[in-house]
């Protein structure tokens, strides 16, 4: 997975930010920022993530099949 599609992003993302580069709904990625092993910060009531949490979470979630 290439880095080069969060470099514009700012170091915290908010849902709709990881809405847009996830390309999820709002409500999807308030899902997955409620999810248990998603890396979430929060700040009083907002949830949030640090963008190389994100990229670290993406990375151990991606499948991937070894080539023969």
């Amino acid at each position: 997975m290439s880095d080069q599609i969060f470099n514009d992003l700012p170091d915290i993302l908010d849902a709709s930010q990881i809405a847009s580069v996830l390309r999820l709904s709002r409500a999807g990625a308030y899902n997955l920022l409620s999810s248990e092993d998603f890396p979430t910060l929060h700040i009083g009531r907002r949830k949030l993530v640090m963008k190389n949490d994100l990229i670290q979470w993406l990375r151990s979630h991606t499948n991937t099949t070894p080539k023969h």
